[in-house]
């Protein structure tokens, strides 16, 4: 009988399971897949995310893996350019982007280390329930039978797709339509590029970052409508964008740039916010809550919710309070602490600036202390209400003269 059983063991479930089991709770973790393997990602974590890999100890780990540190972040937002880099975060002055085969084990391993019993290529078929309330799973090991296993509590940490999910029948809430698709590969040749997030006109957008191995992640994104026109040409179409976007950049791709591996496809489902808690269950990172990959949060946000999730669950475990009430306020919590960042993906994504947006992203790309804000909000050191707050756009706009008729606000 375990306390907890958790599907799913990336970056969401591995550190709730670990966390857990530091308490001292008996924890089972379960994933369908082997580690370590590779999964659909931006690879990017926020300093935010990185400080939660610091806090439980394993941020040196990520960085022994050879991973580059990132200290200088280019975007470009159909015409608006913006530079630089945020201050520190709980003494975290870098950002960094490794190879999910690389992240992922290192997280089962830790689970492991704390305690955590964990079983690979096992598939969870079902949620199993007495009297209205999950008790358990029942699922497989590769060609082995049946097992059951029974706990006080189920989290599903098994993707937007999540069976944990459908079993236990979570509604969607909140839904938005996915806007794009993309593809992305690892090239060589170009170790000196850093990391580049550019937008172009006609809705397109390259990314650039460095990762494990001495490769660069290179990206495309474009609207969901043109995607069987990309596949017809992907070597081509992938060029195209780049030579469209940033001609010195498509240059240098052509003549140096070495694909290293296949090109992979993604066409995220749409983004939600699904119903994330019930009695003996919840859900964490995408499986209760989504969003498109353009702001690159979701590790993330995986990280932050599920340490949340975990402190909820210790203090109903541990008879503190009803568990049932604790993981509610979790849900609820998570909620309002990312809406902010739900609605800016929601509408940067769709690869065109609404003219708020645009407004206040040009405004700030002229004023050295809001360009630094920018950096802030966008690795997690600035609420949102803060930088897109009225008054602090009236001193931006007052500081880069921007005219009474052309000031946008929020609402």
């Amino acid at each position: 009988m375990y306390d907890v059983i958790v599907v799913g063991a990336r970056c969401a479930g591995s550190p709730v399971a670990m966390l857990l089991a530091r308490r001292g709770h008996r924890v089972l973790l379960v994933d369908r897949s082997t580690f370590p393997s590779d999964t659909p990602s931006t690879h990017y974590i926020h300093q935010a995310g990185l400080a939660r890999l610091q806090d439980w100890g394993l941020l040196d780990r990520v960085v022994g893996t050879g991973v580059p540190a990132i200290r200088h972040l280019n975007f470009t937002y159909t015409g608006i350019e913006i530079a630089g880099f945020a201050d520190p975060i709980e003494g975290v002055d870098a950002v960094y982007c490794p190879r999910r085969t690389v992240l992922d084990s290192l997280l089962v391993d830790a689970a492991r280390e704390a305690g955590v019993d964990v079983i690979e290529d096992f598939t969870m078929a079902d949620v199993v329930f007495a009297e209205g309330r999950a008790i358990g799973i029942r699922g497989r090991q590769r060609g082995g039978p049946e097992l059951e296993f029974r706990s006080a509590f189920v989290v599903g940490a098994d993707g937007a797709g999540s069976t944990v999910a459908d079993k236990v029948g979570a509604d969607f809430y909140v839904r938005r339509p996915a806007g794009c698709f993309i593809y992305y590969s690892y090239f060589s040749g170009l170790s000196h590029w850093g990391m580049h997030h550019r937008t172009g006109f006609g809705e397109q957008q390259i990314g650039t970052w460095p990762t494990n191995g001495g490769v660069n992640l290179l990206a495309v994104m474009r609207k969901r409508d043109r995607f069987a026109d990309f596949r017809a040409d992907v070597d081509g179409s992938f060029q195209e964008i780049f030579d469209q976007i940033d001609p010195a950049l498509g240059e240098e791709l052509r003549d140096s740039g070495v694909r290293e591996e296949p090109f992979r496809p993604m066409r995220y489902p749409d983004n939600f916010y699904r119903r994330s808690h019930g009695p003996g269950w919840a859900l964490v990172g995408d499986a209760g809550y989504h969003k498109d990959p353009f702001t690159g949060w979701g590790i993330t946000d995986a990280f932050k919710y599920g340490e949340l999730l975990a402190e909820r669950l210790h203090e109903g475990l541990s008879g503190a309070r009803p568990v049932d009430d604790a993981v509610a306020e979790y849900a609820k919590e998570r909620d309002e602490a990312s809406a902010g960042t739900f609605e800016l993906t929601c509408s940067i994504s769709e690869l065109q600036l609404t003219p708020f947006y645009d407004a206040v992203f040009s405004a700030a790309s002229h004023s050295e202390e809001y360009t630094k804000k920018f950096f802030g909000l966008i690795a997690g050191g600035i609420p949102g209400e803060q930088f897109f707050g009225r008054d602090s756009l009236e001193r931006l706009y007052d500081e880069v003269d921007v005219p009474a008729d052309r000031r946008v606000f929020a609402g």
